[in-house]
Protein backbone atom coordinates (compact mmCIF):
# COMPACT_ATOMS: atom_id res chain seq x y z
CA UNK A 1 0.00 0.00 0.00
CA UNK A 2 1.01 3.03 -1.12
CA UNK A 3 2.21 5.55 1.63
CA UNK A 4 -0.59 8.32 0.56
CA UNK A 5 -3.29 6.03 0.90
CA UNK A 6 -2.12 4.55 4.06
CA UNK A 7 -1.75 7.99 5.94
CA UNK A 8 -5.32 8.81 4.70
CA UNK A 9 -6.61 5.58 6.66
CA UNK A 10 -4.59 6.73 9.43
CA UNK A 11 -6.32 9.68 9.88
CA UNK A 12 -9.47 8.02 9.53
CA UNK A 13 -8.65 5.68 11.98
CA UNK A 14 -6.82 7.58 14.76
CA UNK A 15 -8.21 11.62 14.08
CA UNK A 16 -6.58 13.92 12.25
CA UNK A 17 -3.30 15.20 13.77
CA UNK A 18 -1.99 11.86 15.35
CA UNK A 19 1.51 13.23 14.54
CA UNK A 20 4.25 11.66 11.92
CA UNK A 21 7.98 12.61 11.58
CA UNK A 22 9.01 14.30 8.16
CA UNK A 23 7.51 16.07 4.92
CA UNK A 24 6.55 12.44 3.40
CA UNK A 25 6.25 10.27 6.16
CA UNK A 26 7.83 6.69 6.03
CA UNK A 27 6.41 3.25 6.43
CA UNK A 28 8.46 1.37 8.49
CA UNK A 29 7.61 -2.35 8.76
CA UNK A 30 10.91 -3.94 10.26
CA UNK A 31 13.87 -3.24 12.57
CA UNK A 32 17.32 -4.61 13.24
CA UNK A 33 20.62 -3.11 15.31
CA UNK A 34 20.45 0.93 14.88
CA UNK A 35 18.18 0.12 11.60
CA UNK A 36 14.84 0.58 10.37
CA UNK A 37 13.49 -0.72 6.56
CA UNK A 38 10.56 0.72 4.82
CA UNK A 39 8.37 -1.34 3.05
CA UNK A 40 10.21 -1.16 -0.21
CA UNK A 41 13.36 -2.34 1.78
CA UNK A 42 15.11 0.71 1.98
CA UNK A 43 17.38 0.26 5.06
CA UNK A 44 17.66 3.54 7.38
CA UNK A 45 19.79 4.63 10.33
CA UNK A 46 18.08 5.59 13.58
CA UNK A 47 19.39 8.62 14.66
CA UNK A 48 16.57 9.73 16.69
CA UNK A 49 14.91 6.68 18.76
CA UNK A 50 15.63 6.13 22.47
CA UNK A 51 12.84 3.53 23.19
CA UNK A 52 15.00 0.79 21.55
CA UNK A 53 18.41 1.36 23.63
CA UNK A 54 20.19 -2.09 22.66
CA UNK A 55 18.85 -2.21 19.42
CA UNK A 56 15.91 -2.95 17.25
CA UNK A 57 14.91 -6.64 17.94
CA UNK A 58 17.55 -7.13 20.45
CA UNK A 59 17.77 -10.88 20.15
CA UNK A 60 18.24 -11.48 24.31
CA UNK A 61 15.38 -9.08 24.58
CA UNK A 62 13.31 -11.26 22.06
CA UNK A 63 13.97 -14.08 23.84
CA UNK A 64 13.50 -12.78 27.40
CA UNK A 65 10.04 -11.68 25.89
CA UNK A 66 9.00 -14.57 24.28
CA UNK A 67 10.41 -16.98 27.68
CA UNK A 68 8.23 -15.26 29.99
CA UNK A 69 5.28 -14.76 28.04
CA UNK A 70 4.88 -18.26 26.82
CA UNK A 71 5.53 -19.37 30.95
CA UNK A 72 3.21 -16.84 32.95
CA UNK A 73 2.44 -13.32 32.44
CA UNK A 74 -0.32 -11.73 35.65
CA UNK A 75 -1.16 -8.31 36.98
CA UNK A 76 0.78 -7.38 40.48
CA UNK A 77 -1.09 -8.60 42.99
CA UNK A 78 0.84 -11.99 43.45
CA UNK A 79 4.18 -12.47 44.91
CA UNK A 80 7.16 -13.02 41.52
CA UNK A 81 10.38 -12.68 42.29
CA UNK A 82 11.16 -11.46 39.04
CA UNK A 83 10.03 -8.02 39.44
CA UNK A 84 11.71 -7.61 43.25
CA UNK A 85 14.89 -8.73 41.81
CA UNK A 86 14.51 -6.19 38.99
CA UNK A 87 13.56 -3.62 41.83
CA UNK A 88 16.58 -4.21 43.68
CA UNK A 89 18.77 -4.35 40.59
CA UNK A 90 17.58 -0.78 39.31
CA UNK A 91 17.37 0.69 42.78
CA UNK A 92 21.64 -0.41 43.38
CA UNK A 93 22.30 1.45 40.10
CA UNK A 94 21.79 4.46 42.29
CA UNK A 95 23.28 6.19 45.31
CA UNK A 96 21.88 4.60 48.87
CA UNK A 97 19.79 7.33 48.84
CA UNK A 98 17.60 5.31 46.37
CA UNK A 99 15.97 2.37 47.90
CA UNK A 100 12.75 0.97 46.73
CA UNK A 101 10.64 1.25 43.13
CA UNK A 102 7.25 2.26 41.61
CA UNK A 103 6.84 0.26 38.45
CA UNK A 104 4.41 2.03 36.02
CA UNK A 105 3.98 1.47 31.65
CA UNK A 106 5.12 5.21 30.64
CA UNK A 107 7.03 8.14 31.77
CA UNK A 108 3.66 10.29 31.86
CA UNK A 109 2.90 7.59 34.65
CA UNK A 110 5.97 7.67 36.15
CA UNK A 111 6.02 11.18 36.69
CA UNK A 112 3.03 11.99 37.70
CA UNK A 113 3.67 8.97 40.75
CA UNK A 114 7.01 11.30 41.48
CA UNK A 115 4.64 14.73 41.42
CA UNK A 116 2.31 13.04 43.43
CA UNK A 117 5.07 11.45 46.10
CA UNK A 118 6.10 14.92 46.70
CA UNK A 119 3.18 16.36 47.14
CA UNK A 120 2.11 14.07 49.43
CA UNK A 121 5.40 13.86 51.57
CA UNK A 122 4.89 17.82 51.73
CA UNK A 123 1.61 18.56 52.40
CA UNK A 124 2.10 21.06 49.59
CA UNK A 125 1.35 21.55 45.69
CA UNK A 126 3.25 23.35 44.75
CA UNK A 127 5.69 22.33 41.69
CA UNK A 128 8.85 24.37 39.90
CA UNK A 129 9.52 23.39 36.09
CA UNK A 130 11.57 25.06 33.09
CA UNK A 131 9.98 27.17 30.37
CA UNK A 132 10.67 25.41 27.60
CA UNK A 133 10.41 21.15 29.13
CA UNK A 134 8.08 18.23 28.70
CA UNK A 135 7.49 15.51 31.08
CA UNK A 136 4.18 13.96 30.07
CA UNK A 137 0.81 13.99 28.42
CA UNK A 138 -1.65 13.60 31.30
CA UNK A 139 -3.53 16.11 32.44
CA UNK A 140 -1.64 16.58 35.81
CA UNK A 141 2.32 16.17 34.04
CA UNK A 142 1.12 17.88 30.84
CA UNK A 143 0.35 21.77 32.69
CA UNK A 144 4.05 21.60 32.53
CA UNK A 145 4.76 21.59 28.94
CA UNK A 146 6.74 24.52 27.16
CA UNK A 147 5.05 26.85 29.10
CA UNK A 148 7.15 29.78 27.95
CA UNK A 149 9.61 32.48 30.01
CA UNK A 150 7.71 32.82 33.70
CA UNK A 151 4.08 31.76 32.77
CA UNK A 152 1.81 29.55 34.66
CA UNK A 153 0.02 27.16 33.18
CA UNK A 154 -1.99 26.68 36.74
CA UNK A 155 -1.88 28.09 39.62
CA UNK A 156 0.20 24.94 41.71
CA UNK A 157 2.87 25.13 38.91
CA UNK A 158 5.60 27.72 38.24
CA UNK A 159 7.87 28.04 35.32
CA UNK A 160 11.36 29.08 35.23
CA UNK A 161 13.90 30.00 32.16
CA UNK A 162 15.98 27.01 31.43
CA UNK A 163 19.69 27.32 32.46
CA UNK A 164 21.94 27.96 29.44
CA UNK A 165 25.16 29.26 28.44
CA UNK A 166 24.58 29.99 24.73
CA UNK A 167 21.64 32.95 24.99
CA UNK A 168 22.30 33.66 28.65
CA UNK A 169 19.34 35.43 30.79
CA UNK A 170 22.11 37.77 31.85
CA UNK A 171 24.01 38.03 28.33
CA UNK A 172 28.25 38.91 29.80
CA UNK A 173 28.03 37.62 33.06
CA UNK A 174 30.48 35.49 34.50
CA UNK A 175 29.55 32.14 34.62
CA UNK A 176 29.44 32.21 38.62
CA UNK A 177 26.88 34.91 38.06
CA UNK A 178 24.66 33.53 35.48
CA UNK A 179 24.22 30.67 37.81
CA UNK A 180 23.56 33.07 40.65
CA UNK A 181 20.45 34.91 37.86
CA UNK A 182 19.10 31.70 37.35
CA UNK A 183 18.93 30.56 40.87
CA UNK A 184 17.35 33.50 41.73
CA UNK A 185 14.38 33.04 39.44
CA UNK A 186 14.43 29.29 41.07
CA UNK A 187 14.39 31.23 44.39
CA UNK A 188 11.31 33.71 43.15
CA UNK A 189 9.23 30.41 41.64
CA UNK A 190 9.38 29.08 45.37
CA UNK A 191 8.38 32.47 46.90
CA UNK A 192 5.62 33.05 44.53
CA UNK A 193 4.48 29.31 45.44
CA UNK A 194 4.52 30.17 49.11
CA UNK A 195 2.75 33.63 48.66
CA UNK A 196 -0.12 31.74 46.78
CA UNK A 197 -0.64 29.60 49.31
CA UNK A 198 -0.35 26.54 47.79
CA UNK A 199 3.23 26.18 48.88
CA UNK A 200 5.94 24.40 47.05
CA UNK A 201 6.82 20.71 46.76
CA UNK A 202 9.01 20.29 44.31
CA UNK A 203 11.69 21.01 41.35
CA UNK A 204 11.33 18.60 38.30
CA UNK A 205 14.12 18.51 35.65
CA UNK A 206 16.20 16.29 33.18
CA UNK A 207 19.52 16.43 34.41
CA UNK A 208 20.69 17.03 30.51
CA UNK A 209 17.52 19.39 29.62
CA UNK A 210 16.78 17.52 26.48
CA UNK A 211 13.41 18.95 25.13
CA UNK A 212 14.96 22.26 25.89
CA UNK A 213 17.56 21.65 23.34
CA UNK A 214 20.45 20.06 25.83
CA UNK A 215 22.47 23.15 26.59
CA UNK A 216 25.27 23.87 28.32
CA UNK A 217 24.46 24.72 32.03
CA UNK A 218 26.45 26.77 34.42
CA UNK A 219 29.14 25.33 36.42
CA UNK A 220 27.57 24.19 39.41
CA UNK A 221 23.79 25.33 39.03
CA UNK A 222 22.15 22.08 39.42
CA UNK A 223 23.97 21.44 42.53
CA UNK A 224 22.96 24.72 44.10
CA UNK A 225 19.81 24.52 42.72
CA UNK A 226 19.61 20.98 44.88
CA UNK A 227 20.54 22.51 47.55
CA UNK A 228 17.70 25.37 47.47
CA UNK A 229 15.00 23.18 46.47
CA UNK A 230 16.23 21.26 49.69
CA UNK A 231 16.66 24.15 52.02
CA UNK A 232 13.12 25.48 50.67
CA UNK A 233 11.46 22.25 52.03
CA UNK A 234 10.80 20.64 48.71
CA UNK A 235 11.70 17.83 46.69
CA UNK A 236 14.08 17.35 43.77
CA UNK A 237 12.71 15.19 40.84
CA UNK A 238 15.25 13.78 38.16
CA UNK A 239 13.06 12.85 34.92
CA UNK A 240 15.73 10.39 34.04
CA UNK A 241 13.35 8.97 30.54
CA UNK A 242 16.11 10.53 28.22
CA UNK A 243 19.10 10.99 29.92
CA UNK A 244 19.16 7.79 31.85
CA UNK A 245 20.64 4.33 30.79
CA UNK A 246 23.79 5.41 29.90
CA UNK A 247 22.51 8.10 27.25
CA UNK A 248 24.97 9.94 28.33
CA UNK A 249 28.29 7.17 28.58
CA UNK A 250 26.74 7.02 32.29
CA UNK A 251 24.07 4.97 33.83
CA UNK A 252 22.31 8.64 34.84
CA UNK A 253 22.34 12.07 33.51
CA UNK A 254 22.09 13.32 37.04
CA UNK A 255 26.14 12.22 37.60
CA UNK A 256 27.03 14.30 34.75
CA UNK A 257 25.04 17.43 35.93
CA UNK A 258 26.50 17.02 39.56
CA UNK A 259 23.69 16.46 41.45
CA UNK A 260 21.88 13.81 43.75
CA UNK A 261 18.13 13.41 42.81
CA UNK A 262 15.07 12.80 45.60
CA UNK A 263 13.33 11.16 43.13
CA UNK A 264 14.44 9.39 39.85
CA UNK A 265 11.99 8.78 37.01
CA UNK A 266 13.09 6.23 34.37
CA UNK A 267 10.83 5.00 31.26
CA UNK A 268 11.32 4.44 27.79
CA UNK A 269 14.69 2.98 27.13
CA UNK A 270 14.05 0.43 29.99
CA UNK A 271 12.16 -2.35 28.11
CA UNK A 272 13.64 -1.66 24.47
CA UNK A 273 9.79 -0.77 23.22
CA UNK A 274 7.88 -3.31 25.70
CA UNK A 275 5.80 -0.35 27.82
CA UNK A 276 8.22 0.05 31.42
CA UNK A 277 8.63 2.96 33.45
CA UNK A 278 9.53 3.12 37.29
CA UNK A 279 9.68 6.15 40.38
CA UNK A 280 12.93 5.27 42.12
CA UNK A 281 13.30 6.70 45.85
CA UNK A 282 14.10 6.47 49.61
CA UNK A 283 11.53 3.56 51.34
CA UNK A 284 10.32 5.92 53.78
CA UNK A 285 9.38 8.48 50.51
CA UNK A 286 8.06 5.08 48.42
CA UNK A 287 6.22 3.87 51.74
CA UNK A 288 4.27 7.12 52.41
CA UNK A 289 2.88 7.22 48.93
CA UNK A 290 1.99 3.88 49.07
CA UNK A 291 -0.17 4.37 52.04
CA UNK A 292 -1.64 7.34 51.47
CA UNK A 293 -3.14 5.96 47.62
CA UNK A 294 -2.77 2.88 47.63
CA UNK A 295 -1.11 2.74 43.82
CA UNK A 296 -1.61 -0.07 41.40
CA UNK A 297 -0.99 -0.85 37.91
CA UNK A 298 -2.75 -3.59 35.97
CA UNK A 299 0.49 -4.08 33.56
CA UNK A 300 2.98 -2.48 35.92
CA UNK A 301 5.19 -4.89 38.57
CA UNK A 302 4.25 -7.73 36.12
CA UNK A 303 6.78 -10.98 34.98
CA UNK A 304 6.71 -9.65 31.82
CA UNK A 305 8.59 -6.43 32.63
CA UNK A 306 10.86 -7.95 35.27
CA UNK A 307 11.90 -10.31 32.24
CA UNK A 308 12.47 -7.63 29.88
CA UNK A 309 13.96 -5.00 32.01
CA UNK A 310 16.54 -7.32 33.76
CA UNK A 311 17.70 -8.71 29.78
CA UNK A 312 17.85 -5.22 28.78
CA UNK A 313 20.35 -4.16 31.77
CA UNK A 314 21.94 -7.48 31.00
CA UNK A 315 22.78 -6.42 27.10
CA UNK A 316 23.94 -2.86 28.60
CA UNK A 317 26.03 -4.07 30.64
CA UNK A 318 27.46 -7.44 29.00
CA UNK A 319 27.98 -5.29 25.55
CA UNK A 320 29.82 -2.67 27.31
CA UNK A 321 27.34 0.13 25.62
CA UNK A 322 28.42 2.67 28.43
CA UNK A 323 31.78 3.07 26.97
CA UNK A 324 30.57 2.31 23.74
CA UNK A 325 28.35 5.56 24.18
CA UNK A 326 31.26 7.24 25.62
CA UNK A 327 33.77 6.11 22.47
CA UNK A 328 31.39 6.77 19.75
CA UNK A 329 29.35 10.07 21.19
CA UNK A 330 32.84 11.81 22.11
CA UNK A 331 34.49 11.41 18.18
CA UNK A 332 30.84 12.09 16.66
CA UNK A 333 30.24 15.52 18.50
CA UNK A 334 34.65 16.45 17.87
CA UNK A 335 33.76 15.84 14.35
CA UNK A 336 30.35 17.96 14.08
CA UNK A 337 32.30 20.69 16.08
CA UNK A 338 34.45 20.83 13.46
CA UNK A 339 32.10 21.56 10.82
CA UNK A 340 30.61 24.27 12.60
CA UNK A 341 33.67 26.19 12.03
CA UNK A 342 33.00 26.16 8.30
CA UNK A 343 28.68 26.34 8.26
CA UNK A 344 27.27 29.67 9.80
CA UNK A 345 24.15 28.01 9.54
CA UNK A 346 24.98 25.79 12.84
CA UNK A 347 25.24 28.26 15.68
CA UNK A 348 26.28 25.47 18.18
CA UNK A 349 27.44 21.62 18.83
CA UNK A 350 26.36 20.31 22.66
CA UNK A 351 25.23 17.26 24.27
CA UNK A 352 26.96 14.14 25.70
CA UNK A 353 27.79 10.40 24.82
CA UNK A 354 24.88 9.54 21.91
CA UNK A 355 22.49 12.68 22.50
CA UNK A 356 23.77 15.53 20.76
CA UNK A 357 22.24 18.34 19.74
CA UNK A 358 22.81 21.03 16.77
CA UNK A 359 21.22 24.54 16.88
CA UNK A 360 20.68 26.04 13.58
CA UNK A 361 20.62 29.57 13.10
CA UNK A 362 19.94 32.32 10.57
CA UNK A 363 22.91 33.65 8.58
CA UNK A 364 24.32 36.56 10.25
CA UNK A 365 23.10 36.19 13.23
CA UNK A 366 25.22 34.14 16.11
CA UNK A 367 21.59 33.37 17.52
CA UNK A 368 19.18 34.00 15.77
CA UNK A 369 17.22 30.78 15.67
CA UNK A 370 16.29 29.05 12.64
CA UNK A 371 13.85 26.15 12.28
CA UNK A 372 13.11 26.38 9.06
CA UNK A 373 17.08 25.39 8.20
CA UNK A 374 16.43 22.76 10.90
CA UNK A 375 13.66 20.98 9.39
CA UNK A 376 15.16 21.16 5.99
CA UNK A 377 18.40 19.12 7.26
CA UNK A 378 16.04 16.88 9.17
CA UNK A 379 14.00 15.94 5.87
CA UNK A 380 17.23 15.71 3.68
CA UNK A 381 19.18 13.66 5.98
CA UNK A 382 15.93 11.40 5.52
CA UNK A 383 16.64 11.16 2.31
CA UNK A 384 19.76 10.08 2.41
CA UNK A 385 19.00 7.52 4.67
CA UNK A 386 19.47 8.92 8.32
CA UNK A 387 16.68 9.12 10.70
CA UNK A 388 16.92 12.91 13.00
CA UNK A 389 14.31 14.94 14.19
CA UNK A 390 14.50 18.42 15.35
CA UNK A 391 13.79 19.85 18.85
CA UNK A 392 14.18 22.45 21.82
CA UNK A 393 12.59 25.47 22.86
CA UNK A 394 12.72 26.76 19.25
CA UNK A 395 12.35 23.67 17.01
CA UNK A 396 15.56 24.88 15.41
CA UNK A 397 17.86 21.97 17.12
CA UNK A 398 18.66 18.95 14.74
CA UNK A 399 18.49 16.14 17.51
CA UNK A 400 20.87 13.05 17.38
CA UNK A 401 19.91 10.28 19.60
CA UNK A 402 20.69 7.07 18.24
CA UNK A 403 20.19 3.36 19.98
CA UNK A 404 23.59 2.54 22.36
CA UNK A 405 24.54 0.07 20.06
CA UNK A 406 25.40 2.70 17.22
CA UNK A 407 28.91 2.28 16.46
CA UNK A 408 32.27 4.59 14.76
CA UNK A 409 31.27 2.91 11.23
CA UNK A 410 27.58 4.32 11.78
CA UNK A 411 28.88 7.80 12.65
CA UNK A 412 31.49 7.83 9.69
CA UNK A 413 28.31 7.08 7.49
CA UNK A 414 26.38 9.54 9.11
CA UNK A 415 28.93 12.15 8.86
CA UNK A 416 29.00 11.65 5.01
CA UNK A 417 25.44 12.05 4.49
CA UNK A 418 25.40 15.06 6.58
CA UNK A 419 28.06 17.20 4.96
CA UNK A 420 26.63 16.00 1.47
CA UNK A 421 23.09 17.52 3.18
CA UNK A 422 24.81 20.84 4.46
CA UNK A 423 26.48 21.38 0.89
CA UNK A 424 22.64 20.71 -0.81
CA UNK A 425 20.93 23.42 1.25
CA UNK A 426 23.96 25.52 0.89
CA UNK A 427 23.53 25.44 -2.76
Amino acid sequence: MDTTTLAARRERALGAGAPLFYDRPLHIVRGEGVHLFDESGRRYVDMYNNVPCVGHANRHVVEAMSRQQATLNVHSRYLHEGIVALAERLAALHGPAIESVIFSCSGTEANEVALRMARGATGKSGIVCTNATYHGNSEAVGKMTRLGADQNSAADVRAIPFPEMFRPLVPGASESDLAEAYLERLRGAIRSLEDDGVGFAGLIVCPIFANEGLPDVPHGFMARAAETVRAAGGFLIADEVQAGYCRTGRWWGYEGAGFTPDIVVTGKPMGNGLPLAATAASKALVDGFRARTRYFNTFASSPLQAAVGMAVLDVIEREGLAENVTRVGASLKAALIQRKKTCAAIGDVRGLGLFIGLEMVRGGSALEPDSDRAIEVVNELKDRGFLTSNAGAFRNVVKIRPPLVFGQRDADEFLTAFDATIAEING
